[in-house]
This record gives structure tokens, C-alpha cells and sequence, in this order.
């Protein structure tokens, strides 16, 4: 037996609600993380540059970006430490993730553009798999998830 949707539900903007508030709900995250050096894509939404010191070689006319958030980098105290050392990488995530819980005020905007759709989080580091943005990402859809989790609670 197939099961047919309901009329109301078979218009295009209210599959597009639907199918936006299922993947919320089962934790799909729109954040994604791209190096600054890449191409936009059509699909990047809202392109946040989220280091403190301005990406090598970048003209500012040359970077899409919707903003650039300084402050939600790790401080230059982290940042120096940190040095990209794969050793040092989950201290680094504890550590500026304690940066991030006593300034909400710096990463509030971009959960509240996740919330909305897509955005990207650009960074300027050669590894992609351990740099700010990749732990600013994970922070962010924990806050998401919690939140998702205690909204489907009510």
C-alpha cells in the first residue's frame, strides 16, 4: 500500500517546510566548513569568515563574505599554542569550546543564521580536519542538537 500525501502537503513550499523541519528534527545541521581559498558555491547560504587574522594572499574585494567574525576566533593566546600540532587538537577543542561558553554573545549570530539555512564557516588553515572552524562547527550543532532535543521534548 503507498501512501499518498495530503493535499495541503503536496504544494512545493509546504514539501520544502516539511522536508526542512524533518531534517532538523532527525539532526541534520546546515553548517558546513570551507577554506577561503575554494570557489563559492550557490549552495553555501550565508559565508561567515571566522579567523582573527585576515587570510594570506586574500584581497577583501576578492572574498565573498556575508561577515567576518574576529571574536569568535580562538583567542591568539590558543592559537599560538594550538599551532596546528595534531597532538594538541582535543585540548584545543576543550579549551575554545570554554572560550566559546563565556562569550555567547560572538557565536549566538551564526546559530541564529543556522537555525535559518545553510551557512558556511571559512577558514584559512591547511588542514581541513583540525582547525577553529572544524571545532566552531561541532560547538555549533551541539548547541543546535541540544536544542532540537529539548524543543521535541515539549
Amino acid at each position: 500500500m503507498i501512501c499518498q500525501p495530503a493535499a495541503a502537503e503536496s504544494s512545493p513550499s509546504s514539501a520544502a517546510s516539511i522536508v526542512r523541519r524533518t531534517a532538523r528534527s532527525r539532526g541534520f545541521i546546515n553548517i558546513q566548513t570551507k577554506r577561503v581559498y575554494e570557489q563559492p558555491a550557490t549552495g553555501d547560504g550565508p559565508r561567515f569568515l571566522v579567523e582573527r587574522l585576515w587570510p594570506r594572499g586574500m584581497k577583501r574585494e576578492a572574498l565573498r563574505i556575508d561577515a567576518w567574525l574576529r571574536e569568535v576566533a580562538p583567542s591568539d593566546a590558543l592559537r599560538k599554542w594550538f599551532g596546528h600540532a595534531p597532538a594538541k587538537w582535543p585540548q584545543f577543542q576543550r579549551r575554545y569550546a570554554m572560550e566559546l561558553d563565556a562569550h555567547p554573545e560572538f557565536w549566538q549570530p551564526l546559530l541564529k543564521a543556522a537555525r535559518k539555512g545553510k551557512i558556511t564557516l571559512l577558514y584559512s588553515a591547511r588542514d581541513a580536519q583540525r582547525n577553529s572552524a572544524v571545532a566552531l562547527k561541532a560547538y555549533l550543532e551541539k548547541k543546535l542538537k541540544k536544542r532540537f532535543a529539548a524543543a521535541s521534548r515539549l
